[in-house]
């Protein structure tokens, strides 16, 4: 399976990962070990000793010492070997460590070339470590199925009138045509802009008594690998956009394996930010409808497709799959581009 490495992906949430307790995860078809030092800072390993290939998350902590379990071998953040009980301490001993960062409540890590890590190349989420405890929350699904199944569902939202017709849907995005542009920057948006249509359920329990057609928006930005930022909001018709109903959600998807995805997603809105009753219901509906409606229909995708390339099966594509296609096409670019400065640097070393 080939991946985009010289990327930003997200490994986990940032209070996932404590000085008492790390996090073991399988990213990018990789074993990781994330854990924080004494003084709190955050460090990713390859989980995997380099004598005899043991879990390093199976072992200890000694301080700042990662200590394997099975022969006692020790290791730093950096990744050196620093403690061998039985001879010499040599560089052969030393196991890979990738670069990671803290933003926005999340815990970022860099599977590629660390010299090309940069933090502010990082999208911009800023909105959900601004939010208040009671507006914001958040969740993980361990979900079946390549990890762009999974970028698609959230890059043509007029699924969400048939998966979700009770909750998310209605009607009124499969009845608009999206605007795609893709900035400069790499970003690619996908904009559904919705005049004097039906609320969806979702929404019609926050607006006023007898509100039945509103003005709403649906906003995505997706910037490489698998970020997205969702904003949706909705405005009595022919009301303003100005303080209106806005809810901001963000969903992050990094690789698993190939056939499985780490699916991060948060929320926070501008309207009851203080009900803590509220942000619970928002959140135990957005997990079971994820769960139970999303997930498994990946799954099934997944299942059909076995172990086949997406674009080997020629798939029939609709208008509506114009931002899913863009950014399909877009990831081959980047990492076709990224292969062929890899064979390059090869052939000149």
């Amino acid at each position: 399976m080939t991946y985009l490495r010289n990327a930003w992906y997200m490994a986990g949430w940032m209070d996932e990962v404590t000085v008492e307790h790390g996090l073991a995860r399988t990213l990018l078809d990789e074993p990781v070990y994330i854990y924080r030092d004494v003084a709190g800072e955050a460090h990713a390993l390859l989980d995997r000793c380099p004598h005899r290939f043991a879990p390093l998350s199976m072992g200890r902590r000694d301080g700042d010492v990662v200590v394997c379990a099975y022969h006692g071998l020790g290791f730093g953040g950096a990744g050196r070997c620093v403690r061998n009980p039985h001879g010499p301490v040599t560089r052969s001993l030393d196991v890979r460590s990738y670069p990671v960062a803290e933003a926005h409540r999340i815990l970022w890590i860099w599977m590629g070339d660390p010299a090309l890590a940069d933090p502010m190349s990082i999208m911009d989420l800023s909105f959900l470590s601004s939010a208040t405890e009671a507006s914001f929350n958040n969740g993980y699904i361990n979900g079946h199925g390549h990890y762009q199944l999974f970028v698609d569902n959230i890059l043509d939202l007029s699924h969400t009138d048939y998966l979700h017709p009770d909750t998310l849907g209605g009607g009124a995005i499969s009845r608009t045509r999206a605007k795609v542009m893709q900035r400069d920057d790499g970003v690619i948006s996908i904009y559904w802009h919705v005049v004097d249509d039906v609320p969806t359920p979702l929404f019609r329990q926050f607006l006023p008594e007898k509100t039945d057609r509103v003005d709403s928006w649906t906003e995505v930005d997706w910037t490489a690998p698998g970020v997205m930022k969702l904003v949706s909001g909705a405005v009595e018709t022919g009301g303003s956009r100005a303080g209106a109903l806005n809810v901001e959600n963000v969903h992050i998807f990094t690789p698993n394996t190939s056939v499985s995805t780490h699916y991060f997603f948060a929320s926070t809105r501008n309207f009851g930010v203080d009900n803590v009753t509220l942000n619970e219901s928002i959140r135990t509906a957005r997990a079971r409808i994820f769960s139970s409606e999303d997930e498994p229909m990946i799954a099934a995708q997944q299942q059909r497709m076995g172990d086949r390339d997406f674009w080997s099966l020629r798939p029939a594509l609709l208008r509506t799959d114009e931002g899913a296609v863009k950014v399909r096409r877009r990831m081959d670019e980047l990492i076709a581009r990224e292969a062929s400065e890899l064979a390059i640097n090869r052939n000149i070393g």
